[in-house]
């Protein structure tokens, strides 16, 4: 009997599972398989109560997991595929963990007081599990150098997007994503598809993007997303020509007009829409008419049991999907005492819209000003040539620091033409910005790093 009010992930999956899938580069798994087969081997019933690290080598492992261990566990901390393995003993000790779920040895995690379960493909015997509590979802927060923070969800929370739009609207849509879902953008990208009665086609880590696009095109997918610097990495690369999906969803970073605009040719049948949300705050909104930013009037009103407010430049958002928590003891507060998550997202209204500018700790300081690298970076990337760039700072014994800007040009662009670029894109700079947000130094590169959260990699030089 399941415990009353409480839904596991399974038992939103429903009778219409023929036909729907999760797959990787390697494997395809039926959902049916997933409800009538466990994943995991010895006695379902230990992990009943159980402090859970999934630690899986790769993501479809994590999913099947997930689905089997919500309802069950006591609490499920997702390990993301950068994890810092030094980092792992003083998150057990803080997510109280118990038991650690993983395909591969382990012996630097194992500190003799933690049930280490396999996990495989779905082949043993058949295995029923009824819903018995009320999962905590835990993850890590991504972008710090130094020990990460783990943030509760419960699924309700996580899912809180998706049942209000109703999963309906994208049903029986073959979704795919650049992120790994053991990530927050990633895992609300499964959640559509496990949620809104489709199917999944997981990315695969060092897969050429080529390979990568034809695969996606080949099982059929028709709603993807991914930060803007993934979709920057797929225009640049010539695979979008064959691909043709119906949905294409940015988030994670700021979406810039250049961006939207290069998607929009590139998938012209396509809906194109971009989301805001983060791992504490959840998800706050998302666009679909094709411009950057969003609209004034989503300030201030509750939509869906969502509210956004503007607090000296950054953005704040309530509502029911924002995390729980902080876990560990002497952690902060994740929301101030109305329930808003200060995101540290900064905006600037202009005429009836709110512009992303950048990150408030993400500030570089030019001769002692304040500058968003975003703001030059939106600039820079609305010429023609251009498909990525990274604005930064570099020390200078004259004015103390100056901006560099890192440029990718597209694809067959001349090389003869390079000295025009740089004169155009500096008239554009010199035209949009203050004199001490153009950039001093412009430099051609064949490449630009993005972190494994799909973000541009940052570091002043």
């Amino acid at each position: 009997m399941s415990t009353p009010d409480v839904l596991a992930l399974r038992e939103f999956l429903g009778p219409e599972l023929k036909g729907r899938t999760i797959s990787d580069a390697k494997h395809s798994v039926s959902l049916t398989d997933i409800l009538e087969h466990s994943c995991l081997t010895g006695d379902f019933r230990d992990l009943s109560g159980r402090s859970v690290l999934l630690a899986t080598s790769g993501q479809l492992l994590s999913a099947l997991a997930m689905i089997q261990l919500d309802g069950v566990a006591r609490r499920m901390l997702l390990c993301p595929p950068d994890f810092d393995p030094d980092h792992v003993e003083a998150l057990l000790a803080r997510a109280e963990i118990d038991t650690i779920v993983t395909d591969r040895p382990l012996p630097r995690w194992h500190t003799g007081t933690c049930l280490i379960v396999g996990a495989g493909l779905p082949e043993r015997a058949s295995i029923r599990c009824s819903t018995q509590r009320a999962t905590e979802w835990l993850m890590l927060t991504s972008g710090t150098s130094g020990l990460p923070k783990i943030v509760q969800h419960t699924l309700d929370g996580l899912a809180r997007a998706i049942t209000a739009e109703g999963p309906a609207r994208h049903r029986n849509a073959i979704w795919a994503t650049f992120y790994d879902i053991r990530r927050y953008g990633g895992l609300q990208i499964f959640l559509r598809a496990v949620i809104g009665g489709g199917s999944l086609v997981l990315s695969e880590p060092g897969e050429a993007i080529a390979d990568h696009v034809a695969r996606l095109s080949a099982g059929g997918v028709t709603h993807i997303s991914g930060t803007p610097s993934h979709w920057r990495k797929l225009l640049m690369s010539g695979a979008a020509a064959n691909f043709s999906p119906r949905y294409v969803r940015l988030s994670g970073e700021i979406a810039d007009q250049a961006v939207l605009d290069g998607l929009a040719r590139a998938f012209p049948h396509a809906s194109i829409g971009h989301a805001y949300a983060s791992t504490e705050a959840g998800v706050g909104f998302a666009v679909d008419d094709g411009y950057e930013g969003f609209p004034v009037d989503l300030i201030g009103a509750n939509r869906d049991g969502v509210e956004m407010k503007v607090v000296d430049g950054s953005l704040r958002i309530r509502s029911c999907g924002t995390a729980r928590s902080y876990v560990g003891a002497n952690e902060p507060p994740l929301a101030d005492a109305e329930g808003f998550v200060d995101t540290g997202d900064m905006v600037e209204l202009r005429g009836e819209r709110y512009h992303f500018v950048g990150r408030r700790g993400g500030i570089i300081n030019i001769g002692g000003l304040k500058v968003h690298p975003e703001e030059i970076e939106t600039v820079i990337n609305r010429h023609e040539s251009v498909r990525m760039s990274r604005a930064r700072s570099r020390k200078s014994p004259i004015t103390g620091s100056i901006v560099i800007a890192d440029i990718v040009l597209a694809d067959g662009t001349d090389a003869s033409r390079q000295e025009t670029i740089r004169t155009e894109i500096l008239g554009s700079c010199k035209d949009a910005l203050a004199a001490y947000k153009v950039p001093a130094v412009i430099r051609f590169v064949q490449r630009l790093d993005v972190t494994a959260a799909g973000k541009l990699a940052r570091a002043d030089a």
